[in-house]
């Protein structure tokens, strides 16, 4: 892509390489440098107060997020919960966090693994999606309710990490007496909740991990040709909308580990995947679909494989038992 290519130009000279993947190899938590935002530095304070992997995703972790638009809110939840059910399989296909500290860590996507115990006040799988009366104010509801980060003044980030939005709209919170909350405020409390799928003015997919320039291309291509095509997303509904709460929270959490090999009542991952891995009847100039977008997506259900199993494969194989040559072979 161009804008890769315009980054390489600028990134050479400053000795900056940029690298498809979901988890640094090697780097400990340490050796990593910290943003300098005052966002970041309450963040950084707060989180192991809420979970033990929280600093391993701010400082180590990598993913790639596609957003879809919805028309109403009607079809909001419909998409929302679709891909919620759904996004363990696009975790799946897009694995490719192997190592940490330069050995693999057991798992083929550990970046999804972190999100299992960064906050679950802000994050995971909401259950309380799939019943009667979601909608927009559900949301809200819900959104109210995950503890704060912080208010911004001017610009200087005042720590509230842990309150709640509630007291502030209120004016409440005696940290800052007699603050009560704005919409910019508002807007940035919304952009601290990590759900696997978030929904702002349009629905972000957060499941895969970061990989090479194709699969890039593959993760929209995957998520338009469910949510875009009203036969294709009829179809992911009745695939699962009679799966249970715990049915989608088992899948989540066996995915990490599993990738295409976990399974949901009795079908596996790679199955389901199959299944969904839909094109649009959308041409562009040339009368082609997303067809050589997905390309990728199907060689890696052919070969029942990951990237993650790929980076296995060669850390065991012609890496000898390095993770050095992925700075080199994996490097955009």
């Amino acid at each position: 892509m161009a804008h890769l290519a315009q980054v390489r130009e600028v990134a050479r000279p400053l000795r900056i390489g940029f690298l498809g993947i979901g988890m640094t190899p090697s780097w400990t938590r340490a050796e990593m440098p910290k943003m300098p935002k005052g966002r970041y530095k309450i963040m950084t304070a707060y989180m192991p107060k809420v979970g033990t992997l929280g600093l391993d995703m701010m400082y180590r972790t990598c993913t790639v997020q596609t957003n879809l638009d919805f028309s109403s809110e009607a079809d909001m939840v419909k998409k929302l919960r679709v891909s919620i059910a759904l996004q363990p399989v696009a975790t799946a296909l897009f694995a490719n966090s192997p190592f940490t500290d330069g050995k693999p860590n057991g798992y083929l996507s550990f970046r999804s693994e972190i999100w299992r115990d960064t906050d679950n006040a802000r994050a995971g799988m909401l259950p309380w999606a799939f019943e009667s009366g979601m909608g927009f104010e559900r949301w809200v509801d819900y959104a109210l309710d995950v503890p704060m980060y912080f208010i911004k003044r001017g610009d200087d980030y005042i720590d509230l990490a842990g309150q709640s939005f509630r007291d502030l709209l209120a004016g409440k919170l005696s940290v800052v007496p007699g603050e009560r909350a704005t919409i910019s405020d508002w807007a940035n409390h919304l952009s601290t909740i990590f759900p696997e799928v978030r929904l702002k003015r349009y629905l972000e997919m957060r499941g895969a991990d970061s990989g090479s320039l194709p699969n890039l291309l593959a993760l929209p291509a995957l998520w338009a040709g469910i949510l875009y095509d009203d036969v294709s997303l009829d179809a992911a509904w009745d695939l699962v909308k009679e799966w249970s709460a715990d049915d989608r929270q088992s899948l989540r959490d066996a995915v990490p580990k599993l990738a295409l090999a976990a399974t949901v009542r009795s079908r596996s991952v790679r199955e389901i995947a199959a299944e969904v891995l839909n094109r649009r009847n959308r041409l562009d100039a040339e009368r082609r679909d997303e067809t050589r977008y997905l390309e990728p997506l199907e060689a890696r259900l052919a070969r029942n494989t990951t990237p993650a199993q790929d980076l296995l494969d060669k850390f065991h194989g012609p890496w000898r038992g390095s993770v050095d040559p992925v700075y080199h072979d994996e490097a955009y």
